[in-house]
């Protein structure tokens, strides 16, 4: 379910603290799952019944449950012991067998406790063990135990923990470390132990100081989060980044209290080396492409800048026509760049570039085109207005900038022959299905006629459609006026 709070909200009865309260304790039940090697379920009382409203399988063992046991209504007579311990009658239950789908389970009844009151209770149900728990096991589970009467208490969940605020939380297999209150280890899974021997911690690390022996490991010259000692000596629930020998361990901190006063803690230990150098090499990929694109975009636009400025050096109409479109061309590529520059993905929110190709192609060509009645010299510009419709969405960055360029030629040849002595309307209209893009781009001027556009403008636009797209590009009449040109192309998926 996306949210238990919400699920709650519609439990006759059921305040809002308490279930933010079950909230704070489904989000972080997972390690009481793995430490106990049991299914949790969580139960609420309801007129009609105690009410499942979530379920957790542990990762360190089997489950007892296939089906999902949430939303099962009981009665009080088909388990009065759940309604005794959810009405606060009985502290907990001691360990009972039950059947479950066709299998025998051991089954405590935990009280989950908040403001002096019952609010809930968790099963803890595991299969019936066929032989002695080993050290491992036994220790852990007792562990899971302290955590069971914390919460029995109102001191677990604790207020504040963090929620994996990024990847590579630990957890329970990744390894554990027991520490009494003076942060000396007391026991260390063989997952613990072999991280920290990885790291360069040697010998037997009861009685050691868990915070001494690594601050012997850090490196001197590395940045230290202000938060690692709390977390190595178990004072503070929170986690914190080692970094030693080129590695890096992921710790998180579990105090472990009885009666408010802080007897222990837990401390999650995971090696997360390998993952913390893949998202440095990707934070440098990202670095790098980023400032690629910032390069290329500066030289285009110091090369349209050029062109620009060669043209006014032009004598001949034709060719400041000719740099003028170059530089358009030039101009439209650096656009794409500028968006790429902007996102962390290697593909381009296409409606900004669409935007911007539509403004600079009216720029351009509304600049040459006057009314046909004007005198040659001073005469009012024709006015040409830009409609955007639909969305194009993301779009592959090897196949934004063909499409860029098609539009951007296509636009300019709707004002440039379509509305050059009439004026109007250029409208952009884009159709997504999946990966299929059709762009219309419509005018309503003049018309073409019999024949279809010629010009190197047109060619290059067909040439980009077909070679680059892999597309199609149509013309044709509209039925009330004016031309409508349709680019229908398959885009490749975005983060292939």
């Amino acid at each position: 379910m996306p949210s238990l709070a919400k699920y709650l909200s519609d439990v006759p009865g059921f305040d809002v603290k308490a279930s933010e309260w079950l909230q704070l304790l489904v989000g972080d039940w997972s390690l009481l799952s793995d430490l106990l090697r049991s299914d949790l379920v969580l139960w609420v009382l309801t007129d009609a019944g105690p009410l499942a409203v979530a379920h957790c399988r542990p990762t360190t063992g089997p489950t007892v449950y296939y089906e999902d046991p949430v939303s099962l209504l009981v009665t009080e007579e088909e388990d009065p012991q759940l309604v005794e311990v959810l009405r606060g009658r009985s502290a907990s239950s001691s360990a009972a067998v039950v059947q479950r789908e066709e299998r025998e389970a051991l089954r405590i009844l935990a009280p989950v406790r908040t403001d002096s009151r019952t609010v809930a209770v968790v099963a803890v149900e595991c299969p019936v063990p066929l032989a002695p728990a080993s050290l491992n096991d036994a220790r852990q589970a007792e562990l899971g135990r302290h955590l069971l009467r914390m919460m029995a208490t109102g001191a677990y969940p604790i207020v504040g923990a963090p929620i994996a605020p990024r990847r590579g939380a630990p957890r329970v297999v990744d390894g554990i470390v027991e520490l009494d209150e003076q942060g000396l280890m007391l026991w260390a899974s063989p997952n613990a132990l072999s991280a920290f021997h990885r790291f360069g911690v040697d010998g037997d690390l009861s009685g050691r100081s868990l915070a001494e022996l690594s601050t012997e490991l850090i490196q001197s010259r590395s940045p230290v989060d202000e938060s690692l000692p709390l977390v190595l000596m178990g004072r503070a629930a929170w986690r914190s980044d080692m970094q030693a020998r080129g590695g890096t361990l992921s710790l998180r901190a579990v105090p472990l209290t009885e009666q408010g006063a802080r007897v222990g803690a837990i401390i999650l230990v995971r090696d997360v080396s390998e993952l913390r150098r893949r998202e440095r090499e990707l934070m440098t990929r990202d670095a790098t492409i980023r400032e690629v694109h910032h390069r290329v975009k500066n030289n285009l636009q110091t090369v349209a800048a050029l062109l620009r400025l060669q043209s006014r050096r032009m004598s001949s109409p034709e060719a400041r026509d000719a740099l003028g479109e170059a530089m358009r061309r030039v101009s439209t590529i650096a656009l794409v760049h500028e968006s790429l520059l902007q996102g962390s993905e290697e593909a381009v929110y296409f409606d900004e570039v669409i935007d911007r190709c539509l403004r600079l192609a009216v720029d351009a060509a509304s600049a040459t085109v006057r009314s046909e009645d004007a005198p040659e010299t001073g005469a009012p510009q024709v006015e040409v207005r830009t409609e955007k419709i639909g969305k194009a969405g993301m779009v592959p960055a090897e196949q934004a900038t063909p499409l860029a360029l098609v539009i951007t030629e296509l636009a300019t040849n709707a004002v440039e022959h379509g509305l050059s002595s009439t004026g109007g309307t250029l409208t952009i209209r884009s159709e997504r299905t999946g990966s299929r893009l059709r762009i219309h781009i419509e005018d309503d001027g003049a018309g073409m006629g019999s024949t279809p556009p010629t010009g190197l403008g047109t060619n290059i636009a067909q040439t980009l459609v077909q070679g680059e797209l892999g597309g199609t590009l149509t013309w044709e009449d509209r039925p009330d006026g004016g031309t409508r040109a349709t680019v229908d192309a398959y885009l490749d998926p975005v983060g292939r």
